[in-house]
């Protein structure tokens, strides 16, 4: 069985204004805990960075939103696209990586090169609406992927269960309106950024599952088993794309609530037997939110030690 896992300096270029807590040290505790024996089998992937990202990206974003994120931004300085999200010098080539990383993960993924794969990338990508950066997000790196699944190698059922803290309105938003992806979200609430309410249900491919302040793993648990389960099984997905957030440990600074890494464990292992049930195994894992760079560090490590298994 093989794991792809995603990697690149670029992505450490990505540099904030101010000690932010999307930082590069991020994906500097990452790489330093899958470094451990038990990940040596891991195959580890450059992510490619030339024209075919800009066309990537415009499967979901419009030209004049792609073209103001990807300006040129003079070394040293930074520019605000929204109180919490920002461009560097480096922005542009990360977020190209990004994409360049989740969609060749596609191609590997689907095309049987690969049994499923983790996508260490930042900036991270689900708050972003097709025609709006937001919340620490430049380009929507999940979204992306699905629409590149779906021109590309005629994907018809594409499943994306989203485990942030935070709900992904750029992802809702970037489907809410097409029945053959299916978007499950479970997530703090209320919270950032407003959305994902139990109402919002597109055209019955939205499923969103808010979580109480202090919701702890086994509550959890309990609802993914009710809800976010049946409804992917329902749906019978040909591929399962991951917005992989961490930010719902106990530790984590930015959310309120309780998983620890065994909780990952768990979710990681249902999802993965999603996949084996409905999508051949193919699963792609994309890096969200996570702020605690030990409880984002072992987290991580429990998640794809289950990609690994699989």
């Amino acid at each position: 069985m093989t794991t792809l896992y995603y990697a690149h300096d670029d992505f450490l270029r990505h540099t904030p204004p101010f000690e932010h807590p999307e930082s590069p040290d991020r994906l500097r505790r990452i790489e330093k805990a899958l470094q451990a024996p038990e990940f040596a089998k891991l195959v580890r992937k450059s992510p490619p960075l030339g024209p075919a990202q800009y066309d990537q990206i415009r499967l979901i974003h419009p030209q004049a939103h792609t073209d103001r994120v990807l300006r040129p931004i003079p070394e040293g300085s930074h520019q605000y696209l929204d109180p919490d999200t920002y461009l560097s010098h480096g922005s542009a080539n990360a977020a190209l990586r990004a994409v360049g990383a989740v969609c060749d993960a596609v191609d590997q993924v689907v095309g049987g090169k690969a049994d499923n794969a983790f996508c260490a990338v930042r900036p991270p990508g689900h708050h972003a609406e097709p025609d709006r950066s937001m919340g620490f997000c430049l380009f929507n790196n999940i979204a992306i992927a699905a629409e590149h699944a779906r021109k590309h190698h005629s994907i018809r059922r594409i499943a994306i269960v989203d485990f942030d803290v935070h709900h992904g309105n750029g992802t809702q938003a970037a489907f809410e309106r097409q029945a053959e992806v299916l978007y499950v979200s479970t997530h703090e609430m209320p919270f950032y950024p407003g959305t994902g309410y139990p109402n919002e249900t597109g055209v019955g491919n939205i499923v969103n599952i808010p979580l109480a302040a202090g919701t702890d793993g086994a509550e959890y648990r309990r609802k993914v088993e009710m809800i976010a389960l049946p409804a992917l099984q329902r749906f019978e997905p040909e591929l399962l794309l991951v917005s992989a957030g961490f930010d719902a440990h106990r530790d984590d600074p930015l959310a309120d609530i309780e998983l620890v890494e065994d909780d990952y464990r768990w979710i990681t292992e249902e999802l993965v037997a999603v996949a084996k049930e409905f999508c051949k195994g193919r699963l792609i894992s994309v890096l969200e939110g996570g702020y605690n760079l030990e409880a984002l560090a072992r987290s991580v490590a429990a998640h794809v030690g289950v990609l690994l298994q699989a």
